[in-house]
């Protein structure tokens, strides 16, 4: 996710790094191209080309902008709703914290940690990414048999909410909770379920493909019709207004697709390292644990993001959609 102060007017004018222009410039300079080509051909009359109906062309480019609107506010409704998920499951960790203290300290460090468990397995599942054995063995403190366990269940976010459910009934069978202390924490656990539910929605079920490809072949083709359509009238100024034109619809065109998978690594997905990391620093602060890690600090107006285990021992994360 891009971090970058506001106030600078003239820096977010001639901002690159994590913008959408660095993708859009390849089409820019060749369809500006091809403009100035016409333009240069018909002033000297080398050829003539049938200018489009300006009518049509109008109509054209009203209607693929109402349509491109749309695409561009579901997907930000997706990235702002995963943003809340997260910040709800930082809510729930933090309920957590403070309710949990009423069990045995024992008790409470084990499934506070299994809760950091569950907040990496999320997030590698959403990611498609693997989780390391390392992640269990010092957090969730499990035995090679427990981790293999993990290694082959469909769903290990949710293994990960089992594991803690039960040490919960266990520690209502062994009498240190009540009833009622039960019921508020297995609450807090039920959230963090629905949670997981609400981004596997997300990430399971994108924008549908039929309308992306119509929208997308819509825009590629009024932009290569650009040229033809605005030669005539606008002459040499032509591959300018080419330009920016083109730069606006394809550069929202890709920015939707970005924002339609929130949970990704690309610029403008959610910094999930960021907020996976804070759970960790908030519950182990919580434990009295001595050596807390730092928080991630952004790196050139980026969040930072750790680093990818894919080495052979890895836990594989089965994926939330069918290979095609």
């Amino acid at each position: 996710m891009i971090i970058r102060k506001k106030t600078n007017t003239l820096a977010l004018l001639f901002a690159w790094r994590g913008t959408i222009f660095p993708k859009v410039l390849p089409a820019m300079l060749l369809l500006s191209s091809v403009s100035l080509l016409l333009g240069i051909g018909a002033h000297n009359h080398w050829f003539h080309l049938p200018t489009p109906p300006v009518v049509g062309f109008t109509i054209f480019g009203i209607v693929l902008s109402l349509f491109l609107g749309f695409r561009n506010n579901a997907s930000y409704d997706r990235w702002w709703e995963g943003r809340k998920l997260w910040g709800q499951l930082i809510a729930t960790q933090r309920h957590l914290i403070r309710e949990s203290q009423i069990l045995p300290n024992a008790r409470r460090e084990l499934i506070l940690r299994q809760v950091i468990v569950f907040t990496h397995l999320l997030r590698d599942r959403l990611r498609y990414q693997t989780a390391h054995p390392e992640l269990f063995l010092e957090y969730g403190q499990m035995q090679a048999d427990q981790i293999e366990a993990f290694a082959t269940h469909i769903n290990p976010p949710q293994y990960a909410l089992e594991h803690i459910q039960y040490d919960l009934i266990q520690a209502h069978r062994q009498q240190e909770i009540s009833d009622i202390t039960y019921t508020h924490l297995s609450a807090h656990i039920n959230t963090l379920g629905m949670i997981q539910a609400g981004c596997d929605r997300i990430a399971s079920t994108p924008v549908p493909f039929a309308y992306s490809v119509l929208l997308h072949r819509a825009i590629h083709s009024f932009c290569i019709m650009l040229p033809f359509g605005l030669e005539a009238a606008l002459g040499l100024w032509t591959p300018l207004m080419v330009a920016w034109l083109v730069y606006m619809f394809l550069g929202l065109d890709m920015l939707s697709a970005q924002l339609e998978d929130p949970f990704g690594r690309q610029d403008n997905n959610l910094p999930l390292d960021s907020l996976v990391r804070l759970v960790e620093r908030e519950i182990l602060t919580a434990l009295n644990v001595a050596q807390v890690p730092p928080a991630l600090q952004p790196h050139n107006g980026h969040s930072a993001r750790k680093r990818v285990y894919t080495f052979s021992g890895c836990l594989n994360i089965p994926p939330l959609r069918p290979a095609l």
